[in-house]
């Protein structure tokens, strides 16, 4: 049991920098090798433009999950820092409907069309055999994680306020500006 448990803590702290460094690596490198072949070979390989933008999917949509993680995500403290404590508990709180909300369309509808490409055995351009329903995973999965990650904060947001420990941090007063 004590195995599993740390496997999940692994995962809870490096899911999402793993794939994203994944597909990252597999991009630059087949952007790297093809610009190579292409030079020195005078030849391309006919998925070296089509994968990366396919990659670029998992990236993008895990690194916003990673993004409501770290809580680096777009949020206005400037306001939230001048607003009174159960203002900014309240904030926390339509944060997470927000994101759950949303999240909860786009998995959705993003279901639909994965569900699309794989019933009509969609592949990628340039290839024999690689499914485009494997890319477009990428985007409910992103949005499952961003939502868990949502559902996270504001319980660790509900433990702070019970506590009665600050929420947001003034960046300009750690920095001694």
């Amino acid at each position: 049991m004590s195995f599993l448990m740390a496997i999940l803590r692994w995962l809870d702290r490096h899911a999402e920098r793993t794939l994203i460094l994944i597909a990252y690596s597999s991009m630059a490198l087949i952007i790297v090798y093809a610009v190579f072949e292409r030079y020195v070979f005078s030849t391309q390989i006919p998925w070296s433009s089509s994968i990366p933008i396919y990659l670029f999917l998992w990236v993008t949509w895990v690194g916003c999950a990673y993004n409501v993680n770290q809580r680096t995500h777009l949020v206005f403290n400037e306001f939230r820092l001048r607003m009174s404590y159960g203002w900014q508990f309240a904030m926390m709180w339509l944060d997470a409907i927000l994101w759950i909300s949303f999240g909860s369309m786009v998995a959705w509808f993003t279901i639909e069309q994965t569900q699309l490409a794989y019933m009509n055995f969609a592949i990628v351009q340039g290839t024999d055999n690689i499914m485009q329903w494997w890319f477009y995973l990428a985007t409910p999965i992103g949005w499952g994680l961003l939502m868990f990650r949502a559902l996270q904060n504001l319980i660790q947001d509900i433990g702070r306020y019970r506590r009665g420990d600050p929420f947001l941090v003034d960046i300009q007063t750690i920095g001694g500006d």
